[in-house]
């Protein structure tokens, strides 16, 4: 009897997506895939465990060897991490993920460790340290993390259902270095535990490939036009187990196909400037995961599918040194936190920077290369572990300094980054951007503008708290760092800004020239009210006295008029999202309330009439901020942090200044002037 998945769209055929990738590969079908695609044990980029002189120890990296020696060697004297059924109920009980994906993700990065010592070592008890890890993978339940599983909405259970597996990000990573495992030690494992490998593929087709194939009504396929980061982040891991570990040639074509029809969705809504509107964070989990796969792709047909000159691929390649503020923050919009783990797969974007000759991205990866240093960590997964291990280019990179463009303007999300000088975070750093209420991963932030002192953030956005079942739920926008009220935004007589693709930004216009840079924009339509004329924001970076000056001026009607030529949005957009987000329905004209500027500060803040003093943290210096009218006056709420994704970026504290600015009545300006100051 079928499962009914009520509420999913149902599975169907659907003619064959024709997107970039098949405009580059016409009539790529799984027939021509058989004759392209290398055999089994050739398809996948580094070279197995018995391939000794890649893997003798005087061979490997030393400091990325002697650091995950030290990590394995403790691993090796303590239980390994159980997940357990409790753990798992706890997301649809009390919201908590968090407790559940911590206890798997320690476990994997326990295998990768495993795998690369045995690969060097060639000793039985790694062997037996691997081989204990994946059959505890194969055992374990689910491989879906918990928030990501429909179990309870399709089966009323609050635990996996193992006969009816979610194919999600977890599953895909589990099934990714299970393949990657394979591929390095499989002949070892064969001699030192026949049968492993059997029951490795047993599980893997059940839980990942075979759900690939039989189902296509995923929501990270992208069939409804919503797609995101998941896309190439599964589709990658699908791609890495069909190479390795299936070797019925046909069944190998029809996966590898699948997957370059998935891919070419993503690729395809990739914007020609290159932007994430996910943000600089999910790049390395969305484009960068694209890359990865396509690279993987190219490898395992001899080079006879190269996507290295797909426009958006090419451009995409420079979206992470273009958000960089300097040193380890970036400009963080959506989800993303402005200063983000530095264990990035550099050597990827090395590798796709070479590839399409983008000197100024293979200088911010090379940047992150320093002597003396790990060349990568297993927080990445395997796959990404051994792909740097064995990449001797990114091996022999010598630090560079990181590009720091003067300035970048991105279109397609409509974000200025701009600062004083090329190559320089010295001064104050603009950014600030337009875009729709509807991103992925959004924040209400349409407007919001981040301004960095010598690379540091100073008046910023917070990013997100530690995900919970609320994140990604109706109750999204009451999480306060997703609300435009926490935000660098105004609130206008009371009113933050709505929810939805037709809360957007209105003649949104960008001057740039030696002496300035500036982004102008109508913020009007980003508010659930009809009774606002215009609200004109302008955010300009002033070289020459190195000033950030936001001036906001505004026409609104009397209390209670409806402005009914003046509807929010733009026609023709509709909405498109998450099945669990469902915009609101347009209000009538909002009640009365206070209209406020709201400013978020990182550091220690006093205020006076008319302006605000702030001491950056990480003794960046100090920025004054001043605004005309002096006399609006301006209030100081502290916002204690106790959520380590928050606390741990921010210290235990973020400061909000709202400069009330209702006495200026239906018409007026406000200019916002900030500064550095001894």
């Amino acid at each position: 009897m079928p499962i009914d998945r009520s509420g999913q769209a149902p599975p169907r055929a659907n003619p064959r997506f024709a997107g970039p990738l098949a405009a580059a590969w016409p009539g790529l079908d799984p027939p021509r895939l058989l004759d392209l695609l290398v055999p089994v044990g050739r398809s996948l980029p580094v070279p197995p465990a018995t391939d000794r002189e890649v893997w003798q120890a005087s061979r490997v990296h030393p400091e990325t060897l002697r650091d995950l020696r030290r990590r394995a060697e403790a691993d090796r004297g303590r239980a390994w991490p159980v997940a357990l059924a409790s753990q798992y109920a706890r997301y649809f009980r009390d919201g908590d993920r968090d407790t559940y994906e911590q206890i798997v993700f320690a476990r994997a990065r326990r295998v990768s460790r495993a795998a690369v010592l045995a690969a060097v070592t060639l000793d039985d008890r790694w062997l037996d340290e691997v081989a204990d890890g994946v059959q505890l993978l194969c055992e374990q339940s689910s491989w879906c993390w918990p928030a990501h599983d429909d179990t309870r909405r399709v089966h009323g259970a609050v635990v996996p259902t193992v006969t009816d597996p979610f194919l999600d990000l977890g599953a895909g990573e589990v099934a990714g270095q299970l393949a990657w495992v394979d591929h390095l030690l499989g002949q070892q494992l064969d001699a030192h535990v026949p049968g492993l490998r059997a029951r490795v593929r047993h599980e893997v087709d059940r839980r990942v490939l075979d759900p690939f194939l039989d189902r296509r009504d995923w929501h990270w396929l992208g069939l409804d036009g919503w797609v995101h980061n998941w896309n190439p982040w599964i589709h990658g891991n699908v791609l890495v187990a069909a190479l390795r570990l299936v070797d019925e040639p046909l069944r190998r074509a029809r996966l590898v196909a699948l997957v370059v029809e998935g891919i070419d969705r993503y690729v395809a809504a990739l914007p020609v400037d290159g932007a994430v509107d996910e943000g600089y964070s999910y790049w390395w989990n969305g484009a960068c995961r694209a890359w990865e796969a396509l690279d993987l792709l190219c490898h395992a047909t001899g080079g006879a599918l190269d996507a290295a000159e797909v426009p958006a691929l090419r451009a995409t390649v420079a979206f992470p040194h273009r958000m960089h503020l300097g040193g380890g923050w970036y400009v963080n919009h959506a989800d993303g936190s402005a200063k983000p783990s530095a264990n990035q797969p550099w050597d990827a974007l090395h590798r796709a920077a070479r590839r399409v000759g983008d000197d100024a991205a293979a200088a911010h990866a090379a940047a992150h290369r320093r002597p003396g240093e790990p060349l990568a960590h297993e927080d990445a997964g395997l796959g990404r572990l051994l792909r740097a291990l064995t990449d001797k280019d990114w091996a022999a990179t010598e630090p560079a300094a990181p590009p720091l463009p003067r300035e970048v303007w991105l279109p397609s999300v409509q974000v200025l980054v701009a600062r004083q000088r090329a190559g320089s975070a010295d001064g104050l750093t603009l950014a600030v951007k337009g875009g729709h209420n509807n991103e992925h991963h959004n924040h209400n932030d349409v407007g919001g503008f981040v301004v960095a002192l010598h690379g540091v953030p100073v008046l910023v956005d917070a990013g997100r708290p530690t995900y919970t079942a609320q994140t990604f739920s109706p109750r999204r926008y009451e999480i306060w760092s997703m609300t435009s009220s926490w935000h660098n935004t105004p609130e206008i007589r009371g009113t933050p800004q709505g929810a939805g693709r037709r809360f957007a930004a209105r003649n949104v216009a960008v001057d740039l020239d030696e002496d300035h840079a500036s982004l102008t924009l109508d913020l009007a339509g980003a508010y659930p009210r009809s009774d606002i004329r215009r609200w004109t924001r302008q955010a300009r970076l002033e070289r020459a006295t190195g000033r950030v000056v936001v001036t906001d001026s505004w026409s609104l009607a009397p209390v209670g008029q409806s402005l009914v030529d003046t509807a929010a949005g733009e026609p023709g957009q509709p909405e498109i999202g998450p099945t669990w987000w469902v915009p609101p329905p347009d209000p009538a004209v909002a009640a009365d309330g206070p209209s406020t500027v709201h400013l978020l500060v990182a550091g220690e803040v006093s205020v006076g009439p008319g302006w605000a003093g702030i001491s950056a943290i990480e003794g960046a210096g100090h920025v004054l901020v001043t605004w005309t009218p002096s006399d609006a006056p301006v209030t100081a709420t502290v916002r204690e942090l106790a959520d380590p994704m928050l606390s741990g970026v921010w210290g235990d504290r973020l400061t909000r200044l709202a400069i009330d600015i209702s006495s200026l009545g239906q018409e007026g300006t406000l200019v916002l002037t900030m500064e550095e100051r001894p």
